[in-house]
């Protein structure tokens, strides 16, 4: 499979790097990812408080049901460290027209073992192997979320939206 959908439209698929696997995320992940996002410091920089496994599940069930415009496509992952033999973060991607915006978050008790830039990397080369003009918006104070984007190969630009800066990369 080559990550194409119907009519352009891009479909998430597993991806493997060394150390992980980002598995297309599902309505059954929600249980085991609440508690990998229960900490409330995962929301410093975007705001809100950990979800409560129903919040999770509702969540997943509108994020696999598609985004609601028809010009817009979600791809989500959970990011599952293969040695563990658990998911530990997610990464997201919002396809509409020529460019992907990008997310990820980690759950606190696997941050600073890299797999948040393996996993970032992975997804941002995904997305331009299809073409698409990658974008991220990373809070000016997210130290740790600016070097995930660097090292997935974006680079901040001037524009800033909701006090974020944009990270970009060209199309592959």
């Amino acid at each position: 499979m080559d990550g194409a959908g119907v009519r352009g439209h891009i479909v998430g698929e597993a991806i493997r790097t060394m150390r992980l696997e980002l598995v297309p995320l599902e309505v059954g992940h929600a249980e085991e990812m609440a508690g990998v996002l229960n900490d409330p410091a995962l929301h410093r920089f975007v705001g809100g408080a950990p979800e409560s496994l129903e919040e999770l599940r509702a969540r997943y069930a509108r994020w696999a049901a598609g985004a609601p415009d028809p010009g817009t496509t979600w791809c989500n992952w959970v990011i599952r460290a293969r040695e563990e033999g658990r998911l530990v973060g997610t990464v997201q991607a919002t396809v509409s027209g020529n460019t992907a915006e990008v997310a990820w978050v980690v759950g606190s008790p696997w941050q600073g073992r890299g797999y948040a830039s393996e996993a970032a990397r992975a997804l941002v080369a995904w997305l331009r192997d299809r073409g698409l003009t990658v974008v991220a918006h990373v809070h000016p104070d997210h130290t740790a979320s600016a070097a995930v984007a660097r090292a997935a190969g974006l680079a901040p630009t001037e524009g800033i939206q909701d006090g974020e800066v944009r990270w970009e990369s060209g199309a592959g």
